[in-house]
């Protein structure tokens, strides 16, 4: 599948890009480009893997040119660069709307004009019923590359998309923060302990975008299904395996937050295809005749439920401490704990 290909991911030195990148590593792929602005990171990539697979260009998303500097002899696109924290994203709205809208145009033009045979962009479940500013620029991101499909040949570039949960342990999330509050005898900080989130482990999400880079067709959303745990249930959960009693104190829901996720909307349920662990939820393949729109009306009313948090299947505390031991993150916090 990869033999002898060059693939570029970009926002490369990320949790999602390190995890596909030792991934890709494991194949007979001909070169993986690391494309970030972050220089740091790409030295400590660089030291860390000592790969000569692998090659580190460092550039913006939200500068055409440099993203255009990188994309020759390119086959495929692991698009991951974004803006992902809610409240940054709250703080400063046009820096999410340069990263995660207009940089997700730049990366596709750019492949466009380059031949690139196909382009996976990343989504969030915060682009379904969106409510804050990441989430927004994030659904507007699936429309740029929706639409953008729909401007060239796919036999020429394939422009599809994934959308997934919560990724365990990555940077920035909520159990990175518990175990700090934990190991410095602090509250667990709980917004809200009924709060539902998806619960997906970083191999899980790399799992996503290589079943869309085989199954998907251009314009399409892929959607993983995953359990979900709540807050209070997560919190406990670590307190339990890192044997602590530490206080559970409830500060309240933050500016932006909901109380579960979305991963498929109600209108998209109705026009999605079961694919078992996955949905495929087709481009509207309408053109620009908006008679279409206004006047002919051939969307079905959605009379399907929409797919979330509090709806999936929910894990008990059992359950969720057996998902956060499979992770190499809970694993090396553990062994330093209890040495």
């Amino acid at each position: 599948m990869f033999s002898e290909k060059t693939i570029l991911i970009t926002g490369g030195t990320g949790s999602f890009g390190n995890a596909v990148m030792r991934k890709l590593l494991e194949t007979d792929i001909k070169e993986i480009r690391i494309f970030s602005r972050d220089e740091k990171k790409q030295d400590d990539m660089r030291k860390l893997y000592k790969n000569d697979k692998l090659k580190f260009h460092l550039g913006d998303v939200r500068d055409l040119s440099s993203v255009k500097n990188s994309m020759y002899g390119v086959n495929y696109i692991f698009h991951a660069a974004a803006l992902k924290q809610v409240p940054s994203c709250e703080f400063f709205p046009m820096e999410a709307v340069k990263t995660n809208i207009i940089g997700t145009d730049n990366v596709l033009t750019a492949a466009i004009e380059s031949n690139v045979e196909k382009v996976i962009c990343l989504s969030t479940d915060k682009a379904a019923y969106p409510i804050n500013a990441m989430g927004i620029s994030k659904a507007m991101m699936e429309k740029v590359f929706v639409a953008k499909s729909n401007t060239v040949d796919p036999a020429k570039t394939l422009i599809c998309g994934t959308r997934y949960g919560n990724v365990m342990a990555s940077r920035g999330s909520v159990i990175p923060l518990f175990v700090e509050q934990i190991k410095r005898g602090l509250p667990l900080t709980v917004t809200d302990p009924n709060m539902t989130r998806f619960l997906m482990s970083l191999e899980e999400a790399v799992e996503l975008v290589i079943f869309a880079f085989k199954n998907a067709e251009t314009g399409d959303i892929m959607v993983q299904k995953s359990p979900a745990s709540t807050i209070g249930d997560l919190a406990q959960a670590l307190k339990d395996l890192f044997k602590v009693d530490n206080e559970i104190k409830v500060i309240g829901t933050r500016h932006g937050e909901k109380l579960y996720e979305t991963l498929l909307t109600k209108e998209e349920h109705v026009v999605s295809q079961d694919m078992g662990n996955f949905y495929r939820v087709p481009a509207d393949k309408r053109d620009l005749n908006y008679d279409k729109y206004f006047i002919d009306g051939d969307q079905k009313l959605s009379y399907e439920d929409e797919y979330n948090s509090h709806n999936t299947e929910r894990l008990n505390i059992s359950q969720i401490k057996e998902r956060l031991l499979s992770l190499e993150y809970i694993q090396e916090e553990l062994k330093g704990w209890n040495s």
